[in-house]
C-alpha cells in the first residue's frame, strides 16, 4: 500500500489479467512480423507469393456465407463460457467437438462458396491432376513414383504417394464429385480434433481436455483444414501420439503395452507414407515414453513405423528415402532460387503467429506446467528445425497442419507446476476465430 489522502490508503493499480497480458504480447509480435513481411515486400525480396506471409493472393469476399464462421464461434465459445462442457459426459464432448470443429472448417471453407470446398481438387497443381497417370495399375504407379516424379504435379512431387491412391481408390469405390470428396476429406481430416482430445484426457486429464476444446476447435489453421490432404496426415499423427499415450498409461503394461505402442508405430509408419515431414512428430511419442520412464515402448513403436515403410518398399518397390531425395531435388530446383531463405525464416514465424493463433504465446509461457509438454516440444523441434534449415519458404499454414494442434496444449496449464486449473482462455481463442475470419475474407489460397 502507498498513501494518498494522510490517514487513508491507497490500493495498488490491479495487474492486467493473464490472458490479455498474453493477447497483447501475440498483437504485438504478430504486428511487428507484418511490418517486417510488408518491408520484404517492399524491399522486392524474393518470396514467390502475392500473398505473404501465406501462399496465394489477397481480395476481398464477403456474403451472406460469411456469417456462419462467426456463428458457429459464438455458439462454442458461449457454452464454453458457461462451463456446459463440464457437465457433459466425456464420450458427448469427443463428438461434440468433432461435430463444432467440422462445422467451424466448413463455415470458413463455404465463406467462398462452393469453390471453397472444390477449388484444391480441381487445380493442375494437386494430386486429382495425377489420377490419370494412376489408371487400373496403382502398384505400377508406386513402383516407378519416383522415377516419374518429373511428370507428375506440384502436390505429388513433394510428398510420398499416399495422398495420389487415397484419392484413386476414393474415385474407384465411386466418390468422384469434388464436392462430395471435399467434405469427406474435410470431415476425415476433422478427427485430429477429438484424438487430439483424447490424448490431453490421457495425460493431463479430463478437465484440461474440456477446457483444451475451445482453444482446439476454433483455431485459426482450420482455414487450410477443409479439403486438406495434409489435414488427414494430422490425423495420423493425431491417432500415433492417441496410441502413444494409451501404450504409456500407468497400470498398462506388458503385451497389451506394446500392442498399443505398435499401433502407434504403424500409425507413424502409414504417416510417412503421406508426407516426409510428419515423422518428425515421432519426436512427441519418444519424449512420452522417456517422460513416463518406458522407454522400451520405443522399441515396439519403432518396429511397427519400419512395418508400412518396409512392405511398400519390398512389396510394391517405393523407397521412402529415394522419394525424399527427389523430393527435395524438386524442391531445390523449384522453390530455393525463388524465395529468399533469410527473408522467409521470419515470415514462416508469422504464418505460424496467425494459424495458431493468440494461444499459443500462453501454450509457450506455461510449456513446463503441463504433462503433455512432449507434445509442444516434439511439434515444437520440428517447426524450429525446418525454419533454422532454410527449409520453410512459404505454405507452412499447410505443411506444419500435423503440428499446429499440439503447440497449444500448454494454454490450459496451471500458471504454476502442479497448480490449479485455470479456466478455458476464451478471449485468446475469441480473438484467433476473428483472425480466421479475416484471412479467410481476405486470402484465397491455392489450396
Amino acid at each position: 500500500m502507498t498513501e494518498g489522502v494522510p490517514g487513508q490508503p491507497r490500493r495498488l493499480p490491479e495487474p492486467v489479467p493473464r490472458p490479455w497480458r498474453d493477447a497483447l504480447g501475440w498483437l504485438v509480435l504478430t504486428v511487428a512480423g507484418l511490418a517486417l513481411t510488408a518491408l520484404a515486400v517492399r524491399a522486392g525480396a524474393q518470396l514467390g507469393t502475392a500473398s505473404a506471409p501465406f501462399l496465394g493472393r489477397y481480395r476481398l469476399q464477403l456474403g451472406p456465407a460469411s456469417l456462419l464462421a462467426p456463428a458457429v464461434a459464438a455458439v462454442v465459445l458461449v457454452l464454453g463460457a458457461r462451463g456446459w462442457l463440464d457437465r457433459l459426459p466425456w464420450r458427448l464432448v469427443l463428438v461434440w467437438s468433432y461435430l463444432t470443429a467440422l462445422a467451424w472448417a466448413l463455415a470458413l471453407a463455404v465463406a467462398d462458396g462452393e469453390s471453397g470446398l472444390t477449388r484444391a481438387l480441381s487445380s493442375p497443381d494437386e494430386y486429382s491432376a495425377d489420377l490419370a497417370a494412376v489408371g487400373d495399375t496403382p502398384v505400377d504407379f508406386v513402383r516407378h513414383f519416383t522415377e516419374r516424379a518429373g511428370e507428375l504435379s506440384v502436390a505429388a512431387r513433394g510428398h510420398p504417394p499416399g495422398p495420389v491412391i487415397l484419392l484413386w481408390a476414393l474415385h474407384r469405390i465411386g466418390i468422384s464429385d469434388n464436392l462430395a470428396l471435399g467434405l469427406l476429406i474435410t470431415a476425415l481430416g476433422t478427427v485430429t480434433v477429438p484424438l487430439v482430445l483424447a490424448a490431453v484426457s490421457g495425460t493431463c486429464g479430463e478437465l484440461t481436455a474440456r477446457r483444451y476444446l475451445p482453444v482446439l476447435v476454433l483455431a485459426p489453421y482450420a482455414v487450410w483444414t477443409a479439403v486438406s490432404l495434409d489435414g488427414i496426415v494430422a490425423m495420423l499423427g493425431a491417432a500415433m501420439i492417441a496410441a502413444g499415450v494409451r501404450a504409456s498409461a500407468p497400470g498398462r503394461t506388458g503385451r497389451r503395452a506394446a500392442a498399443w505402442a505398435g499401433v502407434a508405430g504403424l500409425l507413424a509408419g502409414v504417416a510417412a507414407l503421406f508426407s516426409y515431414s510428419v515423422p518428425w512428430l515421432g519426436l512427441a511419442l519418444i519424449l512420452l515414453y522417456f517422460a513416463r520412464r518406458r522407454p522400451f515402448l520405443n522399441l515396439a513403436s519403432g518396429i511397427g513405423v519400419l512395418i508400412p515403410v518396409l512392405a511398400t518398399s519390398y512389396l510394391l518397390g517405393f523407397s521412402w528415402a529415394s522419394g525424399l531425395g527427389v523430393a527435395q531435388h524438386d524442391w531445390t530446383s523449384r522453390v530455393v532460387p525463388h524465395r529468399s531463405a533469410l527473408w522467409w525464416s521470419g515470415i514462416s514465424l508469422v504464418a505460424l503467429l496467425l494459424a495458431v493463433g493468440p494461444p499459443l504465446l500462453a501454450s509457450l509461457r506455461k510449456v513446463r506446467n503441463t504433462p503433455a509438454w512432449p507434445f509442444l516440444v516434439g511439434a515444437g523441434v520440428a517447426v524450429l528445425f525446418s525454419v533454422l534449415a532454410g527449409l520453410a519458404r512459404g505454405g507452412v499454414e499447410h505443411a506444419w497442419l500435423p503440428f499446429f494442434p499440439w503447440l497449444t496444449v500448454a494454454a490450459v496449464a496451471p500458471e504454476r507446476q502442479a497448480g490449479t486449473p485455470v479456466p478455458a482462455p476464451l478471449a485468446l481463442t475469441a480473438l484467433g476465430a476473428v483472425v480466421a475470419v479475416v484471412i479467410e475474407a481476405v486470402l484465397a489460397t491455392p489450396w
